[in-house]
């Protein structure tokens, strides 16, 4: 449940207060509890009744002279029990005429308590140090009331724009000025903000983090959970956090509601913020734009095992990433899915060393296309990969034969898995598509049939050359008469001036088609 501002309360801790210069002034000597001086001072109480514990809420600092103490030595030791007892933060004694020094019996009860006992060596007048505090705690809780609303302010805004998940994830680590990380509750990362080392960093050693997330808070370790009505579907986790512990829970607050939020108007569910994840990730690896090894903690955190396994690079064509992502839960696959540009799908699985790659691939394609319904459903494989520093490649790889066999026609069979060796001239015409004397030799060829109007003979010239000129086939699938296609050859023939019954002519005309389907893709 979010924090109100109406309950939240500001808070310096022991050791802050400790640290004031008019405080120092007094000569403070921590003699028990130095362990618990981060505890958070919510209040400071001069009290000198020995029952004072009934009077507190808890997070009080109390100031006493000790007056009412001396000479009873139960008294003094009920006194720190009932601070104790009261979660009193610290307690503060002004040493002199009642207590020269420090009474071991008060000393010896806090120490047992975990309770932070402070005396004063100079004489010091108890409300300065009220003044001071109580000062510095209304000006706190303004701060954090001005961040709490600016931060919500700026969230909402982004929302009503439409922004997505990543651009509120990098206004909340501008706030809190540490790495932030949205996860689902089996811990698994679906997105991270704030300076690129200090993410890394906090993902390399996500495993402890994540435990120490779904705990106890401490080290700036500070979490919200997100859901409603009843759900939790996530957590964001603040990593680090260096400002005071209560402005940083309440700024995590904030970044939870406007999370829910988002989530709420834009029907975003979690799981596709995990699609988001893997598709930041694998366009990266893609891209080649950030080293492999600099995103393997963001490939572990994401949930893809990646100690001593073999990766298969995979990319889908006419695949649904959610049909894709289901049938790799089904088999028992772990792996990411991602849709990358151009209607193409990225699959990459990570499997034992000891499992078949090979045959866990064709068995995940004959799957796919059985349960699509067409067999025109495209798988396109690398090799497999046993170093992660070489799954980039084996990505575009896959992503080039994908492409290749995409330029196809609809004539040729294409089995489960296509591979490299699989598409022939075609892929090294697509890798040089780009080149000038391709494109120059391909317009040369076939500048007879370069026209609009000529578009039913280009589409003929293909199919004829894609079925290795068998001309009744070829007529069949352009459902004319053989006498009909033997005209449309001879005018192809006589446009471009060759004879496609020559194999070298005609070998010569299918580079130039096969380079000017490429260029168009």
């Amino acid at each position: 449940m979010a924090t109100t501002l109406d309950t939240w309360e500001p808070a310096l801790s022991v050791r802050q207060v400790l640290s004031l210069e008019r405080v120092l002034a007094g000569e403070p000597e921590v003699v028990a509890g130095a362990s618990h001086l981060d505890r958070q001072v919510r209040w400071v109480h001069v009290a000198e009744a020995a029952d004072v514990g009934v009077m507190l809420s808890g997070g009080e600092m109390v100031l006493t002279t000790g007056v009412l103490l001396a000479g009873d030595e139960d008294k003094q030791a009920e006194y720190v029990r009932s601070l104790h007892r009261a979660e009193a933060a610290a307690v503060v004694l002004g040493l002199g005429r009642a207590f020269p020094a420090a009474p071991d019996v008060m000393r010896r009860a806090a120490e047992r308590c975990g309770l932070p006992m402070v005396v004063l060596h100079r004489p010091f007048p108890f409300a300065e140090l009220t003044e001071e505090v109580q000062s510095r705690l209304v000006r706190r809780k303004f701060a954090a009331v001005s961040l709490s609303e600016a931060v919500r302010t700026e969230l909402t805004a982004l929302i009503t724009a439409g922004a997505p998940l990543q651009r509120l994830l990098d206004e909340v680590a501008r706030h809190s000025g540490c790495p932030v990380v949205v996860t689902n509750l089996a811990h698994r990362v679906l997105g991270t903000a704030g300076e690129r080392p200090a993410v890394d960093d906090v993902l390399r050693d996500w495993e402890r983090i994540a435990r120490q997330a779904g705990g106890t808070e401490g080290d700036g370790w500070i979490r919200a959970e997100l859901g409603g009505r009843g759900e939790r579907w996530g957590r964001i986790v603040l990593c680090g956090y260096r400002g005071d512990t209560a402005t940083g829970r309440l700024l995590a607050d904030r970044a939870a509601e406007a999370l829910v939020l988002h989530r709420m108007l834009g029907g975003t569910a979690a799981c596709s913020w995990e699609e988001q994840s893997a598709q930041s990730l694998l366009t990266d690896l893609v891209s080649g734009v950030v080293p492999a090894r600099q995103l393997l903690p963001r490939a572990r955190a994401a949930g893809l095992p990646v100690n001593r396994r073999t990766f298969v690079p995979l990319v889908v064509r006419d695949g649904d990433t959610g049909r894709l992502d289901r049938l790799l839960r089904l088999l028992g696959l772990p792996g990411l899915v991602a849709e990358l540009a151009d209607g193409a799908t990225a699959v990459l699985l990570s499997l034992a060393r000891d499992q078949d790659a090979g045959a866990l691939a064709a068995h995940f394609a004959t799957r796919l296309r059985t349960e699509s319904g067409s067999a025109r459903t495209i798988v396109a494989a690398a090799d497999p990969r046993v170093v992660w520093d070489d799954v980039p490649a084996g990505l575009r790889e896959a992503q080039h034969v994908a492409d290749a066999v995409a330029d196809s026609a609809a004539a040729l069979d294409i089995p489960p898995v296509v591979r490299l060796k699989d598409v022939h001239l075609r892929g090294l015409i697509r890798l040089l598509r780009d080149d000038p004397q391709v494109q120059s030799f391909a317009e040369r060829e076939l500048d007879g049939l370069l026209c609009e109007t000529d578009e039913d003979l280009l589409s003929v010239l293909r199919t004829y050359l894609a079925t290795g000129r068998n001309k009744s086939r070829t007529a069949q699938l352009h459902h004319v008469s053989r006498p009909a296609l033997y005209r449309r050859l001879e005018a192809i023939q006589v446009r471009l001036g060759v004879d496609l019954d020559d194999f070298e002519q005609a070998a010569s005309v299918h580079i130039a088609l096969l380079a000017h389907d490429a260029q168009q893709q």
